[in-house]
């Protein structure tokens, strides 16, 4: 039995490797498929699981009124499009902004400057007595990297020595950012290659 959609997955597949040599129709015509079906997905699920089950559902099946507000603050989002009622559309992207901040500034707060301090103050010594060797190697590096943005003196002498060991920690981070960027376009780019291989062609099992 022919897999339709594993053929049709194959084809865009290699329209879009096509690019490797060229810009050409063939990888306009699959980026342009890949948009369009990801918008359209996009907005069955907006419309299906957002407006549906926790707006209209509840709104007029539940009459909890309340719902009325989120609504009215959506509909004059649409006031952009109309140049004399546009103003009327910051109401409701100040509400998104504000309520947005408050929801996720205590949360970063608490994810990337609570937690990374507390992980630089953990014991210098293990329970066994001797020296916790990841603790050492994080705080000198926190507190060379912090020394390097001091620019309130000039990095001279022993400053200067600490400044640039802090270089080197960041160097190590922006290295190892990198290459987990790398690393995951390349496992990106050998499941597609497996697919096409196995899936698609059956060259290999």
């Amino acid at each position: 039995m022919i897999d339709w959609g594993t053929i049709v997955a194959g084809i865009l597949t290699l329209a879009v490797l096509t690019f490797l040599y060229r810009d050409n129709p063939l990888y306009k015509m699959a980026e342009s498929i890949l948009i369009g079906i990801s918008i359209g997905y996009t907005l069955v699920i907006v419309w299906q699981t957002t407006l549906v089950d926790l707006l209209f559902d509840p709104l007029f099946g539940d009459s909890r009124l309340s719902l009325l507000i989120p609504l009215i603050l959506g509909l004059l989002m649409f006031s952009r499009f109309l140049s004399k009622y546009s103003f009327l559309s910051k109401i409701p992207i100040a509400v998104m902004i504000g309520s947005g901040a408050g929801v996720a500034i205590p949360v970063m707060i608490e994810a990337r400057t609570m937690k990374q301090i507390s992980a630089t103050v953990a014991p210098l010594v293990s329970s066994s007595g001797m020296p916790d060797i990841s603790a050492l190697v994080v705080l000198v590096g926190v507190i060379s990297t912090l020394i390097y943005f001091y620019f309130s003196r000039e990095h001279k002498g022993f400053i200067g020595r600490i400044a640039n060991l802090g270089t080197y920690f960041l160097m190590i981070f922006f290295g190892a950012t990198f290459g987990y960027t790398v690393m995951s376009r390349m496992s990106t780019l050998i499941g597609r290659m497996e697919f096409i291989l196995t899936d698609f062609l059956h060259l290999t099992q």
